[in-house]
């Protein structure tokens, strides 16, 4: 626990970045309309998903996202009682993130909130949150328990899958798939017309995708605690301690 603070700055600094360029994008092109067009703004979250899965996935296991977080709980590789400071984190590093974006630009772009398309009826948008987030957990816990074969390249499958999702339901839903990227824009902004889709589909999502890795892969292993909460405990630990001899 003596490095949980660095855990939570880890997840607020990687959160602050991902709706910062999530956001940032429609609200760039909301300024020079056509600059930043949709496939630019799908696929640059999922690029910074995969740098900070890279450069900080050690230190707290970058969730980045409150329904992840809640599915490691879920799944028993993060301990319970860690989930409200995470979440805590998350939404924080959103909020800032959005703050930026007001303050940098004005109230413009609706703040890159992502909101359903003209016509969608919200519980259809719910559902369209739910199956994106369940293959993104499915992806992440999949990952996760490979995470001694897999490592760090686990952000190329998160990634091309967050970009996956984009290219096809962007028009539908944002493609948000994370509570705390939609709360920040809507915190900022005022609009809240359509703020449960954003928290119920990626939870519900989240959760189902818990019991499809139950399925699939029975208990949770120990390489998926590590990925799940960082091992920068254990990879200190290493460094510190003296050489053992070979067995």
């Amino acid at each position: 626990m003596r490095y949980e603070p660095r855990r939570l700055f880890s997840e607020f600094f990687g959160t602050f970045f991902l709706v910062l360029v999530a956001a940032g994008g429609p609200v760039v092109n909301a300024l020079y309309p056509g600059q930043v067009p949709l496939d630019a703004r799908v696929i640059a979250p999922a690029l910074v998903v995969m740098a900070i899965i890279y450069f900080m996935g050690m230190v707290s296991g970058a969730h980045l996202n409150p329904a992840v977080t809640l599915a490691f709980s879920a799944r028993g590789n993060f301990p319970w009682r860690r989930l409200p400071a995470y979440v805590v984190a998350q939404v924080a590093g959103a909020c800032v993130a959005a703050l930026v974006l007001r303050g940098l630009f004005g109230d413009v772009g609706h703040l890159g909130a992502t909101l359903p398309g003209g016509g969608l009826a919200l519980w259809k948008a719910a559902v369209v949150e739910g199956i994106l987030s369940l293959g993104l957990v499915s992806v992440i816990l999949g990952t996760a328990s490979g995470a001694r074969n897999v490592g760090s390249n686990a952000a190329l499958a998160v990634g091309g899958y967050i970009a996956l999702s984009g290219l096809w339901a962007a028009a539908l839903t944002g493609a948000s798939m994370n509570p705390a990227r939609s709360f920040g824009p809507e915190l900022v902004g005022g609009d809240w017309h359509a703020w449960w889709v954003y928290l119920v589909g990626p939870c519900a999502g989240a959760l189902v995708a818990v019991g499809v890795a139950h399925v699939l892969r029975g208990p949770p292993s120990k390489w998926a605690n590590l990925a799940a909460q960082g091992d920068l405990e254990e990879s200190v630990r290493n460094q510190t301690s003296p050489p053992q001899p070979d067995e």
